[in-house]
């Protein structure tokens, strides 16, 4: 059967469509990966600028729940010179407070006063109005603030006065100040400016409204204290928590448009809320800066993406080298079953026309049956030698049979090898160096048939010109060292990892009968069962040389 129609079959096409399947699930994982990211970028944009508002808004927070109340401590006793320490604390803690007016306020239900805001008998009038900031030197400044420049901030104030009087209707013995009523009553909030009156105890609160709605109540006098910050937002510092996702926060007017029309920026924005209500906070990022946060995020998910890819792809290639491999044993299991074949062939075809001239023969000469006799046993012994040499390859690969050790004097081991080559080859021009000191501890016999096969290859694979062989066996502090010398057609580097493997054979016109590709590895099997080490160096055209490494044995007696 020719060897064309005994072809591996390698459905290739099966395989090549899973790497393009495999690549556009790839190429489609990847995209929705990096499309999910740009989703999930732009929600958090708009999303995560509640968590920057509350870190940059919590100063003001603290300073209007905490800072602001302290006033009611001193219950309206506080004048110019004492309110001082306190405005010095809030005005260099809290940078948004740019100014702040603090007015010393007189309740009583006198006559003799005509200036303030009088409802019944009840008059409130403040005696004097102070303003505290901070210059260009960051120095604090105090100033009295005139009659004539009062006027600019009445309306707050007559606000604030109003609301407490009409509070003062309602406050009977049973009145508690819940949080919502003193929000309410006792703070002002307009934009840019929050006004805060002490919160007067209840006994206070009752002789206010008896001095409000009884003429005939002793005169007397109440002080109160009413403080207005003026607020600038754009002073309050921003806590920018989401640094990978918001390029530049500003506190702008309300009033401000975009920072740009152009697609290529993401902007969003949150209005300030209370004493703030003028700004807003303004969020912008541009395609770049998006960008390189698509691709910070993107990266561990496209990493995992493309080891999974790589797995896949890793997959196939193993499929593909298996396929490869499989092709070549076909081949290598094709050409051992022709070569084998003619192996036995040739000495079968021989004994069978021995047998038949020896059956068709009359009368046979002593001679000739001699002669035959001998065709005879050197053909049963070729057939003998083949077939050991596959068994004991099976053996020794397969490891069901020990090494029979033993103690080898180096010389006496090599002098019949060597004698046999020069009867077997008259034209080979052979010689040997032996320059040892150990006995060897081998398996003789094995041994025996590596340094014959190493041989007979040398003589095989040499021009008819150039057989040549020299062997050159010394030892080492670990190992003996033999090698095979030859000048012969040489090996390509290429091949150096085959040439040990069964079945292989190089191609080369010595080569294209009569081996069946099982020397070579039947030589590095044995000396790796004997624990040694089988080596190649070769120039093709120049010779190769084979090196065994053996394990010592004693030293000679």
């Amino acid at each position: 059967m020719a060897y064309n129609q005994l072809k591996y079959r390698k459905n290739f096409g099966l395989l090549v469509a899973y790497v393009i399947l495999v690549t556009i699930l790839f190429v489609i994982a990847m995209s929705a990966g990096r499309t999910t990211i740009v989703n999930l970028i732009e929600t958090e944009f708009n999303n995560k600028k509640v968590e920057v508002f509350d870190k940059s808004v919590e100063p003001f927070h603290v300073f209007f729940n905490e800072k602001i109340p302290e006033i009611s401590y001193y219950q309206g006793f506080l004048d110019s010179v004492k309110a001082l320490s306190y405005v010095n604390d809030v005005i260099r803690k809290n940078p948004f407070v740019e100014k702040i007016l603090f007015y010393d306020i007189t309740i009583t239900n006198s006559d003799s006063i005509e200036a303030g805001i009088k409802y019944n008998n009840l008059l409130v009038y403040p005696k004097s109005v102070t303003s505290f900031r901070l210059d260009a030197d960051n120095r604090l400044i105090t100033e009295r603030v005139h009659s004539d420049e009062r006027r600019y901030n009445i309306e707050d104030f007559n606000s604030m006065v109003l609301k407490f009087i009409g509070f003062l209707d309602r406050v009977t013995e049973t009145t508690s100040l819940s949080d919502d009523e003193i929000y309410k009553v006792f703070y002002t909030m307009n934009a840019g400016k929050v006004s805060y009156m002490n919160i007067p105890r209840i006994a206070d609160l009752l002789s206010y409204k008896g001095m409000m709605s009884n003429a005939d109540s002793p005169v007397a006098f109440y002080d109160q204290d009413l403080f207005m910050f003026f607020i600038n937002p754009s002073k309050i510092k921003i806590n920018n928590v989401q640094p990978n996702l918001y390029e530049t926060i500003d506190i702008l007017p309300i009033v401000s448009g975009s920072v740009s029309d152009e697609s290529n920026y993401m902007e969003t924005e949150l209005l300030l809320p209370g004493a703030l209500s003028d700004y807003k906070l303004q969020f912008v990022s541009s395609e770049r800066f998006i960008n390189k946060e698509v691709g910070r995020r993107f990266l561990p998910v496209s990493l995992a993406v493309s080891v999974v890819y790589l797995i896949l792809i890793l997959i196939a290639y193993l499929i593909y080298r298996n396929v490869i491999i499989n092709d070549k044993l076909f081949r290598l299991q094709y050409d051992f079953i022709n070569n084998l074949t003619h192996e036995f062939k040739t000495p079968v075809s021989v004994i069978k026309i021995a047998g038949n001239n020896i059956q068709s023969g009359d009368k046979l000469s002593v001679d000739e049956q001699r002669m035959y006799g001998r065709i005879l046993d050197q053909e049963a012994d070729k057939l003998n030698s083949l077939m050991n040499k596959l068994l004991s390859f099976a053996q020794i690969e397969n490891k069901s049979i020990k090494p029979n050790r033993q103690e080898v004097d180096v010389l006496e081991f090599c002098e019949p090898i060597f004698s046999a080559v020069k009867l077997k080859y008259p034209d080979f021009q052979f010689t040997y160096d032996i320059d040892v000191q150990n006995d060897m501890f081998v398996d003789k016999t094995l041994l025996a048939s590596v340094f014959q096969n190493l041989i007979d290859n040398a003589y095989k694979y040499s021009e008819p010109n150039r057989k040549i062989l020299h062997v050159d066996i010394q030892q080492n502090k670990k190992n003996f060292v033999v090698k095979f010398k030859d000048q012969g057609i040489g090996i390509n580097k290429k091949e150096f990892n085959s040439i040990f493997k069964k079945f292989y054979r190089v191609k080369n016109q010595f080569n294209q009968q009569g081996s069946i590709g099982l020397g070579l590895a039947f030589c590095k099997e044995i000396i790796d069962f004997m624990g040694g080490e089988i080596k190649v160096d070769s120039t093709v055209n120049e010779g190769t040389t084979f090196t065994l490494l053996l394990p010592l044995g004693p030293k000679k007696n």
